[in-house]
């Protein structure tokens, strides 16, 4: 007579055939046992353990020899590693928005699997030879935000959440307090300004948005990015500046020659029409300030404003000093949404490079891959990963367009998210397919999953859905979460930062995130406090002879 016991068994065996027979980019519906016994069943959870570890059945022979030659050359080129000890001409400053640990670690497995180098995949920012961990915590919170990380990232001193360039002393929505210019922070952007040097600032979110208005804004609120905003919260648009007034006629925003993004909507007055439909303008003002923008800079050289991919891509750069391209109504488009009329954050980082690269005092860059972030609050792990390969690639084309010898590069996150990877699946599988199943429900899980965010499915369902019933190869799949909130918190935990060029040793180690522009104004000899030119005069000043 059949067990009955065992019809769980033989269908999950049944399944683990049916796996293994498969291409890994296939996700195969798993039946859900049908046990009323099953958490008691020890001899079930042992076979179920035992068939879920063997479905795939992937052969990766790495042995000895294998492994003492791939670490020899990884300690031999550890060993030749060498600081450049010299004045940094140019400083770029990559930010991963919301680019966790486990963000960095997943796009790479991804980028592997693509290329067939699979986990041992190398991303172009891992070849830098510096790295550090940095702290995020903001002056009140544990857990930052992105208008804070910015300010201590960008300026050196830590603020409060969802303040930009103002110190601790300034409250939320303190309209009074932000215009009190000894709690205003200084920014490297400003200090590279300052020194006759030449400055950018590209990103896929708006040009507006809490990371890029780090680089010059001081706001007692981030979400004050045009007039209306602040008349809609209750504020007082003639006493508090808006962001993109700022941006263009403050004294910091107005001087950047570079500056590349979305958000069209905060610059232009309600009744003016987008170029591509839709929604208009948002001001209150009656401003319209990328007319206003083009009025200044014709005054100081050859300016451009585009808002399409091909108006940028056709721009002559030996010929443009100030460029402003507003791609987007808003945010900018995601990569897995291909919209053509949005370049690539590697198209934007290519054309401000071009421009920025003529000026013989150097440059400082900022850019940023805001829809990392953004994907990852909407538990969208497949749209989060494109953006961070989308991300990469910018970093490699600065890499390529750049010398190491008088050029900074850095690439890090302004803080975490409640992203994780997770299961027991073999090498060299699909990072967005199924990482193992439950010994508890019988059911499989995924990979990537979140600890919290829109992704929960909880007591709707009754029980938790069986994910190989759902969309998992959609561009917008929302992956689970543990916690139901309208969109993820961020996470807590310490970020990397990757560096190369001159005085990239000085990353290593753990540092707060307010250590960063102390470090780049050293390396650049720009702004307050240490700096290697200094250094360098007092030794030279110090020699019984002249070098």
């Amino acid at each position: 007579m059949r067990n009955p016991r065992l019809q769980p068994l033989l269908q999950l065996l049944l399944l683990a055939a049916s796996l293994a027979a498969r291409v890994p980019e296939d996700v195969t519906r798993v039946t859900r046992p049908n046990s009323p016994t099953l958490h008691d069943d020890q001899d079930y959870l042992t076979e179920l353990r035992y068939s879920t570890r063997k479905r795939k059945a992937v052969k990766v022979v790495q042995d000895s020899k294998y492994w003492n030659k791939q670490m020899q050359a990884e300690l031999q080129a550890q060993l030749e590693k060498t600081p450049i000890v010299q004045k940094a001409k140019n400083v770029i400053l990559f930010l991963g928005d919301g680019t966790s640990i486990s963000t960095l670690t997943a796009a790479r497995l991804l980028k592997g699997y693509r290329s067939g180098n699979f986990e041992e995949e190398v991303m172009t920012y891992e070849r830098f030879p510096y790295s550090t961990l940095i702290k995020t915590y903001s002056a009140d919170k544990m857990v930052t935000e992105s208008a804070a990380s910015a300010t201590a990232y960008l300026t050196g001193v830590k603020g409060n959440q969802e303040t930009l360039g103002v110190d601790a002393n300034v409250q939320l929505t303190d309209c009074h307090a932000m215009n009190v210019p000894e709690f205003h922070t200084t920014s490297v952007l400003h200090n590279f300004q300052v020194n006759n040097r030449s400055t950018g600032i590209v990103t896929v979110t708006r040009v507006t948005h809490a990371s890029p208005a780090g680089n010059f804004a001081h706001t007692a609120f981030r979400d004050w990015e045009s007039d209306d905003d602040v008349n809609d919260m209750g504020g007082d648009s003639e006493l508090c500046d808006d962001i993109a007034e700022q941006m263009v006629l403050g004294q910091t925003g107005s001087r950047i020659k570079v500056i590349l993004g979305g958000g069209r909507k905060k610059f232009t007055p309600k009744g003016v029409r987008d170029p591509e439909g839709g929604e208009g303008g948002r001001r209150d003002d009656g401003k319209n300030l990328i007319e206003m923008w083009l009025r200044q800079k014709q005054h100081l050289g050859n300016a451009s404003y585009v808002w399409h991919r091909n108006q940028l891509l056709d721009l002559d750069t030996e010929n443009t000093d100030y460029l402003l391209g507003l791609f987007d109504w808003s945010h900018m488009s995601y990569v897995v949404d291909q919209d053509a009329s949005n370049p690539s954050l590697q198209e934007m980082t290519r054309v401000a490079l071009q421009i920025l690269q003529k000026d013989d005092n150097g440059f400082f860059l900022f850019v940023e891959g805001g829809n990392i972030d953004k994907a990852h609050h909407l538990n969208e792990a497949r749209s989060a990963l494109e953006e961070a390969l989308e991300f990469e690639r910018a970093i490699a084309l600065a890499d390529a367009m750049t010398d190491p010898e008088d050029t900074l590069i850095l690439v890090t996150a302004d803080h975490s998210q409640p992203f994780v990877i997770n299961g027991y699946q073999d090498r060299r599988s699909d990072i967005f397919g199924i990482a193992d199943f439950s010994d508890v429900d019988g059911l499989p899980y995924t990979t990537l999953l979140y600890t919290n965010g829109p992704g929960y499915r909880g007591e709707q369902y009754g029980s938790r859905p069986d994910p190989t019933d759902e969309p998992l190869s959609d561009p917008h799949y929302v992956s689970a979460s543990t916690v139901p909130l309208l969109e993820s918190k961020h996470a807590g935990e310490d970020v990397v930062l990757y560096a190369r060029g001159p005085f990239a040793h000085l990353f290593t180690g753990i540092h707060e995130n307010t250590y960063i522009p102390h470090a780049i104004r050293y390396a650049a000899c720009v702004g307050n406090g240490l700096h290697y030119c200094t250094r360098e005069e007092e030794v030279e000043n110090k020699l019984p002879f002249k070098r």
